[in-house]
């Protein structure tokens, strides 16, 4: 079976979830455009859920993912949170925060019974997992609703743990990627290979469909990816900058800047590797500190800066999510962007 009759859409092209930076608008939009819109879902609880569920229905009747973290929630390490204060601490006082002031807490959440329950009643054609996937009773009750599992993997290593676990369909997310890493069965960076690298491999050794994700940001990089074996692709950071995205303009601003040429991969703000455009805390502080908490604890201590100096126009402490190619980001519709993307498939 070919990825978009798997997906029930025109094309076999998925707009990456990109939470923080997109709602449902984006999602309806490419959906009604021919290819598989995504709703992230991370940062909403339930009552988010099911409001934004609400407006994609109104505005769409095409199939559209739902993308879950899998993370497990961590134990909180007093000691390293308010070593990871510490090291805001210079920043705390040039905006004069009081670090006591800060509440501590997730801001992100794994997917649960209370989600699946929103599943069963507004049944997606597609719902995707990002840090593996959830119990498998949880995944019972999403396969149950008739959506399809799309799972992400860094390694051929996660890719055959995914297909082993239920997934329908792998998503192949190279280094190149924005965003958080979804790798799950490691730590370590250097086992993250880039789109092309990982791609062949990874077909080569799993029997189902494999996405291609990572550096892909027009119709030559499609072709690319599906002659490399990809029975379809993802994309998202060329959709940043589309009218439907709520990217901010600081963000919008970065992407669309020199700056945009050097991203790193940054643990500062939620505590997890995820591919930034560099900015000024990751310059000071290295991108990848010993001091910030587990995934996602460190969001809260960093976001109180992340206010006051977009308060005053900077993105020195945004996390400016961005693929290593943003050549892409263009200000028109997601559908015009989706138009140009389905060319890569024409051959």
């Amino acid at each position: 079976m070919s990825l978009h009759a798997l997906l029930g859409t025109q094309l076999p092209l998925i707009q990456a979830p990109m939470a923080g930076v997109q709602l449902h608008g984006l999602a309806a939009a490419v959906s009604n455009a021919g290819a598989l819109g995504s709703l992230p879902c991370a940062m909403l609880d339930a009552a988010g859920l099911r409001k934004e569920l609400q407006s994609l229905h109104e505005k769409t009747r095409q199939p559209y993912n739902l993308n879950f973290f899998c993370h497990t929630p961590p134990i909180v390490d007093n000691a390293r949170e308010a070593a990871w204060r510490e090291a805001l601490s210079p920043y705390y006082a040039e905006f004069g925060i009081d670090p006591a002031s800060i509440a501590s807490g997730p801001g992100r959440q794994p997917f649960s019974a209370e989600m699946a329950d929103l599943l069963e009643e507004f049944r997606p054609a597609v719902v995707s997992f990002h840090f593996g996937l959830p119990s498998a009773a949880l995944l019972a009750r999403v396969k149950a609703c008739g959506a399809k599992v799309l799972g992400s993997a860094t390694t051929v290593t996660e890719a055959l743990w995914l297909e082993a676990n239920g997934a329908d369909a792998i998503i192949a997310q190279g280094l190149e990627a924005g965003g958080h890493r979804g790798m799950f069965l490691t730590d370590e960076l250097s086992s993250q290979l880039g789109t092309f690298a990982l791609l062949p491999q990874m077909v080569q050794a799993v029997r189902l469909p494999v996405i291609a994700a990572g550096g892909i940001a027009d119709a030559a990089g499609v072709r690319a990816a599906m002659a490399l074996g990809a029975a379809g692709v993802q994309v998202g950071t060329a959709y940043l900058c589309c009218d439907e995205a709520s990217t901010s303009a600081i963000h919008r601003a970065a992407l669309q800047s020199t700056a945009a040429q050097h991203t790193a991969l940054t643990n500062l703000f939620s505590g997890r590797p995820a591919r930034g455009i560099v900015n000024r805390v990751m310059r000071e502080l290295g991108p990848l500190s010993p001091h910030a908490p587990a995934f996602p604890l460190a969001t809260a201590a960093i976001a109180p800066l992340r206010t006051q100096a977009e308060s005053q126009g900077s993105g020195d402490f945004s996390p400016l999510w961005a693929g290593q190619n943003v050549s892409g980001c263009k200000a028109i519709s997601a559908a015009e962007l989706t138009r140009e993307l389905a060319l890569g498939f024409a051959g």
